[in-house]
């Protein structure tokens, strides 16, 4: 019998929870980020991260496989023990939770500095909470269905970005490898934290109606933010420039900013205004890691209360200690730093220990 048969998502709605999960910040800031450290080839870290994001899900998914019924908060503590399993569960909530937390104080600053800059970040920070609370509350389920109509509600929102094509140069391209392979290797570091989301196929696999696509889900979500990530990198860079690149603290919103329609003026605000549609299905993810684990740890079925008391405590620390834009900054590279352990390190360390494990259980690939 299926452990979460009434929690189930289908294969499209799989693909679009990981897309949109790993599109969140990062999609404002990265061309500044990539240009800052490898210039002109920013878009060759872009590609090779792609393939590394595709390397830690073929190793995520080939452990999961083996319990197909599991997700990593069953996996940890069948492999290491209660206690040892359980602190590594721990972890993870505490992960999903300074995810919620960095990109939700981000977004307040993002809105404030271009939209807002009257409002009380506190009540922001409030209002923002009540519709990840509403949607949030209910079963993955319903997190699938909401990913899938994010997905097509925004679809509009990024070839607008063409617009700025008639006064792009290619040359602003050139030349390529002019710095050697040092500067990739740093830009590398950079890009890698606007990867991270696809580490969310540790919870998603049981629930997941198709587990023979689950890889294949994975590698569609990452390719499609790898094209994304490539398409804004290359038209910010030919349209200001890769040393004009660098002055600009969120290009693409400063690209947005060009564009000028007859019936809007500052098209940026208009798709600000959508955009946190897209970071909600950032946030949400993050939150539902962390209190997902909480109530399995605690023997819950109904992770609502958790979510609520995750939420006040987030409010309740942006009322004692307000994030401003620099200490958002550094939370977020923070959680960045912790993302690439626990999405590409973790992985490939516990599919090392699950191998050998299973080996000397004498136990078979199911």
């Amino acid at each position: 019998m299926k452990k979460y048969a009434y929690n189930e998502i289908t294969y499209r709605q799989y693909v679009f929870f990981l897309y949109k999960t790993q599109i969140g910040i990062g999609v404002l800031t990265l061309p500044r980020t990539v240009s800052e450290a490898a210039g002109t080839d920013g878009w060759i870290p872009i590609l090779v991260g792609w393939a590394f994001v595709l390397l830690a899900s073929w190793l995520i998914i080939s452990v999961l496989k083996r319990h197909p019924q599991d997700t990593l908060y069953d996996l940890l503590p069948r492999y290491f023990g209660k206690w040892v399993g359980g602190l590594f569960n721990i972890l993870w909530m505490l992960y999903g939770a300074l995810g919620a937390a960095v990109i939700l104080y981000a977004t307040v600053n993002i809105m404030r500095m271009w939209i807002m800059p009257q409002t009380s970040p506190f009540w922001m920070v409030i209002l923002l909470s009540i519709p990840l609370y509403t949607i949030g509350r209910n079963g993955l389920r319903v997190l699938g269905r909401f990913a899938e109509f994010v997905y097509f509600f925004t679809l509009w929102m990024y070839p607008l970005l063409l617009f700025s094509l008639p006064d792009s140069r290619l040359l602003h391209l050139l030349p390529v490898f002019k710095d050697g392979w040092t500067p990739f290797l740093v830009a590398f570091q950079t890009m890698m934290p606007s990867y991270l989301g696809f580490e969310m196929a540790f919870l998603l696999y049981p629930f997941l109606q198709e587990k023979q696509k689950a890889l294949r889900g994975v590698v569609t979500a990452s390719t499609m933010t790898m094209l994304l990530y490539l398409f804004i990198f290359l038209l910010c860079t030919t349209y200001f420039g890769p040393e004009a690149l660098k002055t600009y603290v969120w290009p693409t919103l400063n690209l947005m900013k060009a564009i000028e329609l007859v019936f809007v003026e500052r098209f940026e605000i208009f798709f600000l205004s959508f955009y946190y549609i897209i970071v909600s299905m950032t946030i949400m993810p993050y939150l539902y890691l962390a209190v997902f684990g909480s109530s399995q740890l605690m023997g819950k079925q109904d992770h609502s209360r958790h979510l609520l008391v995750l939420l006040a405590l987030i409010v309740l620390f942006f009322a004692v200690h307000p994030v401003n834009y620099e200490q958002s900054e550094r939370w977020t590279k923070m959680f960045g730093r912790a993302g690439i352990g626990f999405a590409f390190v973790f992985p490939a360390l516990l599919f090392a220990y699950v191998t050998v494990s299973d080996k000397m259980r004498g136990r078979k690939l199911s």
